[in-house]
């Protein structure tokens, strides 16, 4: 069940990637050279779990080879390409805690050279209010094949609080968002 949960809350975040709530952030090493690099390759280890069903890692996958390819990239197999790309879905539950309080009452008054107390009557309440939400974020490391470093990272970290429509096209959308600042092949 939790699995379940789990697997639509990223969906749920790749679906309402390219509405406001979407935080893009990206790192580059500073000394990597992107002038020598061709070719790319989707790469996954294996045993690595994804928190989304098959038909949401296949349009992930399908919209960071469309942000690679569109940056003059060629695809290629995992053993000769120039970059590996390995997404990466992650999803954790959380929550956001809001305490409000109310005051009445009869306060003092001010004089000119005076403060006068009040009537000794006072009330306040306090409420809370908890919201929960699914964190869910997509990481997308850029490694350089041969010497095994990362050059970039792309991160889209979002709150999911509802219901999406349309992934085929959201979906893509948002991988193209956090692919923004990839460096187009030169």
């Amino acid at each position: 069940m939790k699995s379940l949960i789990l697997c639509s809350a990223v969906a749920l975040l790749l679906f309402t990637a390219c509405g406001p709530t979407l935080k893009v952030t990206s790192d580059v090493n500073k000394q990597a050279n992107f002038t020598g690099y061709k070719t790319f390759a989707l790469y996954n280890p294996a045993g690595q779990k994804s928190p989304v069903s098959e038909l949401n890692r296949n349009r992930i996958d399908q919209g960071v080879i469309a942000a690679m390819v569109a940056k003059g990239y060629t695809q290629a197999d995992t053993s000769t390409a120039d970059l590996l790309v390995n997404p990466i879905t992650i999803a954790k539950q959380g929550q956001n805690v809001t305490a409000n309080t109310d005051s009445y009452g009869y306060g003092g008054f001010y004089r000119p050279y005076y403060w006068g107390g009040g009537m000794g009557m006072n009330s306040s309440t306090t409420t809370f209010s908890v919201d929960k939400y699914i964190d869910g974020s997509v990481i997308i490391d850029v490694i350089d094949r041969e010497k095994r470093n990362l050059l970039w990272q792309g991160v889209g970290n979002s709150q999911i609080d509802g219901p999406i429509k349309d992934p085929d096209t959201k979906i893509p959308a948002a991988m193209t968002k956090i692919m923004a600042s990839f460096p187009a092949k030169m």
